[in-house]
């Protein structure tokens, strides 16, 4: 072993270590574990820590390779490292996986348990995000019992807005379809979301990610992750919506506001189970957009008498 960075055989080099890529300096040095593995750089060279390693072999594969996989599991037999053994699991786990396949004849073990009428992915990750939407709508159909019989109509008609437009986008079924514009989903073109983070903040600090096209227990997996509301559903739009009709006093509510929150990105964040947080969120709705903004009824103008000339013209002979 080198005992001072004069020692190293190349000039410009550099020793790293192996598990994070510090760089060891000669007062370093005499500070790193016993056994601990290192990685002499030459100049120009970069090193990441081993998880570099591992994304080697993701940046080599654009499809699967069987030697890939023979020489990752090879690794994982080998490894000693808890945090690398889980990496080359993870790693391992996704690429025995068939992400790119579409059908089910293509890819029969992710269809089991499904109906027949399902016959490839997109179609039923579609309907698992409809499903989740319809489920929504039921929920606030379900708040038309409690209101007065004179306000009632008004919410069911403003319900039959929010239905309508829902039946014209496919209650937003996009959102979980790889296949959709890419506006319009909240994935990759393979199939691969991320969570959003809690309500609360702009990411994930986690990192959390799941591809359900990849397998059945992934797709079973990814029922668990929620769309979550910033604004509260239960707790806070459903009930503003409901006050806003019953003190609206010729105002006319703005429904699309409203469905935005509801059945929206605007107002829904995809996120992992551990980011979904259960406690109140003190959000409310923006008060200036309850209503729609009321026009002016324009004056008019006295009319202009006509001219002795002009009506003559028109006068029967």
């Amino acid at each position: 072993m080198f005992t001072s960075s004069a020692e190293l055989p190349v000039p410009g080099s550099r020793l790293c270590l192996y598990e994070d890529g510090t760089e060891v300096t000669e007062d370093y040095f005499p500070s790193i574990p016993d056994n601990a593995e290192l990685v002499l750089l030459t100049e120009g060279q970069t090193w990441q820590g081993y998880a570099s390693d591992i994304g080697r072999f993701l940046s080599v594969f654009h499809e699967l390779h069987e030697g890939l996989i023979q020489a990752a599991q090879q690794l994982l037999c080998d490894e000693q490292a808890p945090l690398r053994q889980k990496l080359l699991a993870d790693l391992l786990h996704t690429v025995s996986q068939n992400i790119a396949a579409e059908t089910r004849a293509q890819d029969a073990p992710w269809f089991e348990g499904l109906e027949s009428r399902f016959k490839n992915k997109c179609s039923y990750m579609r309907y698992s995000c409809e499903s989740r939407i319809r489920s929504y709508l039921r929920e606030v159909s379900s708040y038309t019992s409690m209101m007065s019989a004179e306000a009632q109509e008004e919410y069911t008609r403003v319900l039959g807005c929010m239905g309508q437009k829902l039946k014209y986008v496919q209650y937003n079924g996009s959102y979980f379809d790889r296949g959709a514009e890419a506006g319009d989903r909240l994935c990759t073109p393979e199939g691969w979301f991320s969570c959003q983070g809690p309500f609360d903040k702009d990411a994930c600090v986690s990192r959390h990610s799941i591809n359900p096209y990849s397998n059945r227990e992934s797709r079973i997996l990814f029922s668990t992750w929620n769309l979550d509301h910033i604004i509260e559903k239960k707790r806070t739009i459903v009930p503003t919506l409901a006050e806003a009709i019953r003190e609206r006093d010729g105002r006319e509510v703005d429904w699309e506001y409203f469905y935005s929150l509801l059945f929206t990105s605007e107002n829904l964040k995809l996120v992992h189970i551990a980011c979904h947080t259960k406690t109140t969120h003190k959000c409310n709705c923006d008060p200036t957009r309850i209503y729609k903004p009321q026009t002016r009824a324009k004056k008019r103008r006295p009319a202009r008498k006509c001219q002795r000339r002009a009506c003559t013209a028109f006068a029967p002979l």
